[in-house]
């Protein structure tokens, strides 16, 4: 059951008695707000939020909430601890379009994927694990709905099992079809993180986007300790979207791009002690259509994709969760276009990068592709067994870049490119290494701002010997390193960062319609609420009619939940 508050000014007695049956409503003439609590008390010493008073009759679930709620309704989430389970695949699933879930604190809201049993919060503990029989769930999902927003708000360990899931907060546009099922959606001040992994049951992605085509913003976002990657946008051509503001680190790809294109930026973030940094990337894959390219749509000369402001730095780190391709990444690396097109990479800092600080390369994919037919190497050189991507056309320009290359080995440094000759080639001009005497950053090849400096459109050319074998050794796919490489460390053992408290949304009622946490957009001050049934002062109908103090449900959140 759903709860609202209604108002006595401008209602007449019809309107009134009709919300005290509760009638259904197909649809929201104006937003409502939902409340959820927890099924205990939400004031409890060391709670991390504000102290909110909760109505008698709300609900006591988040999924609760979502079932009650229409397009345009808001779910205002108090602090406690949350073991959703909507389904056997999702913890909260959300089907309906324009539902803005809010918590009231992004580290006191905590939407939990352990056991319910489990008595402390992210429980680390195997046995506290939910896995869904080792099949794996996903945390929040919206499922092809438009203009959802969730934010102020913390997902954990949901987990990855032997059918995929391990989302922590997913916007799903249709995952694996090829179309974009998705529009509008936003998410601002919210954590996706784990604090267990195994072989097996990890966490896949932090923040997720996958067949979405926007406009969509993710704002002030973390994510960590994730076995593919803490931010994740693929299989859309002309995404429409940025992430901005937002911290990646302690998983194996902070930033993962799979044909991923179009209008797309990342801004003003900082991307540390992943095993890679930026990763931008086409793929034969489920993620269609390849390729990756950043072509604005309709042109064959213009790139939409950009990547600047960023401070990438310390993407060293072997002990990350690791799977499947992604598990492949090069360590060592800042921001790397594999087999990556027309991407803009101006105005970042890249520094303590022991591999490389920007590197472009070819990839050759010998992955199966789908069945289904949807991707069939569009975009790349098809073989026997293999499709590769060229790296063309990308601009790396204006960038600060030191204390890169502290592995050591003949390509380590600022820049590189591999890409075989190409045209447009990559090209690579106004980078600079303060602490370099002239300013000139270390490449491979060497002086890559000459060798592959402006005209952008003429051929040019990469390392496609020294480099090419340094990246199969950095990336643990070569057998055995070519001799006199060294340095690339091998995974020494999964080490989690703890959780630490990110933050939060400086107004959590913000834009919200009066309720009762929230009057006039601002925090209403806990009060002292009536007892549950609903309270009637009656005067003459002909004079004011009726007139409803505070209306409640006596439902309890048993019944809510």
């Amino acid at each position: 059951m759903r709860t609202r508050t209604l108002r006595a000014a401008g209602a007449i007695a019809a309107v009134l008695l009709f919300g005290l049956l509760g009638a259904p409503r197909a649809q929201a003439t104006t937003a409502h707000v939902l409340l959820v609590c927890p099924s205990g008390p939400n004031d409890s010493p060391g709670l991390v939020g504000p102290v909110l008073t909760c109505p008698a009759g709300q609900y006591s679930s988040i999924q609760a909430a979502v079932n009650s709620a229409v397009a345009g309704d808001w779910i205002l989430v108090a602090p406690g601890d949350y073991h959703e389970k909507a389904d056997t695949t999702a913890g909260v699933h959300i089907t309906t379009p324009g539902i803005h879930l809010r918590g009231m604190d992004r580290n006191g809201v905590v939407v939990d994927g352990t056991q319910a049993s489990s008595t402390t919060q992210c429980s680390s503990t195997s046995a506290d694990q939910d896995t869904n029989s080792g099949h794996g769930r996903n945390g929040i999902e919206m499922f092809k709905v438009d203009g959802t927003s969730v934010d102020n708000l913390t997902t954990c360990n949901y987990l990855r099992g032997d059918q995929g899931q391990g989302n922590e907060i997913w916007w799903n546009g249709g995952d694996g079809s090829g179309v974009m099922g998705m529009h509008a959606y936003s998410g601002s001040y919210i954590t996706g993180t784990t604090t267990y992994s195994d072989t097996t049951n990890n966490g896949a992605y932090g923040i997720f986007v996958s067949n979405a085509s926007g406009p969509g913003v993710i704002s002030y976002a973390y994510a960590s300790n994730m076995s593919d990657s803490g931010f994740y946008v693929g299989a859309c051509s002309d995404c429409n979207a940025t992430l901005n503001h937002v911290h990646s680190e302690n998983n194996v790809l902070g930033y993962s791009g799979t044909n991923a294109g179009g209008h797309l930026s990342i801004l003003n973030s900082e991307w540390d002690h992943n095993k890679s940094g930026i990763v931008p990337n086409s793929l034969n894959n489920d993620d269609a259509p390849p390729p990756q390219t950043g072509l604005c749509p309709g042109s064959t000369s213009v790139s939409c994709t950009l990547i600047s402001g960023n401070t990438v730095h310390d993407n060293n780190n072997p002990n990350t969760p690791g799977q499947g391709i992604a598990a492949a990444a090069p360590i060592g690396t800042g921001i790397e276009l594999s087999g990556a097109s027309w991407n803009v990479v101006d105005k970042n800092t890249v520094y303590n990068q022991k591999g490389w600080g920007i590197v472009t390369h070819d990839f050759p994919d010998t992955e199966t592709p789908p069945a289904s037919g949807l991707s069939h190497c569009q975009g790349g050189v098809s073989a026997p067994g293999v499709c590769t991507f060229q790296a063309q056309g990308n601009v790396i320009s204006n960038n600060v870049l030191h204390d890169n290359g502290g592995f050591g080995n003949p390509s380590n440094g600022d820049l590189a490119n591999e890409s075989s000759v190409s045209n447009p080639r990559n090209c690579f001009f106004g980078n600079t290494d303060p602490g370099i005497a002239g300013g000139q950053p270390t490449s491979d090849p060497p002086m890559i701002q000459t060798v592959d400096g402006p005209p952008c459109t003429a051929p040019g050319g990469g390392d496609s010997t020294v480099l090419l074998a340094e990246l199969a050794c950095a990336s643990g796919i070569a057998g055995q390193c070519p001799q006199g490489i060294t340095g690339y460390p091998p995974p020494g053992g999964v080490q989690l960062l703890k959780q630490s408290a990110q933050t939060t949304m400086p107004n959590p009622c913000a834009g919200v319609p009066d309720n009762p946490w929230c009057t006039g957009g601002q925090l209403t001050q806990p009060a002292t609420y009536l007892p549950e049934a609903p309270l009637l002062l009656l005067l003459p109908l002909g004079a004011v009619g009726v007139l409803l103090v505070r209306r409640r449900q006596s439902q309890g959140r048993a019944a809510a939940a």
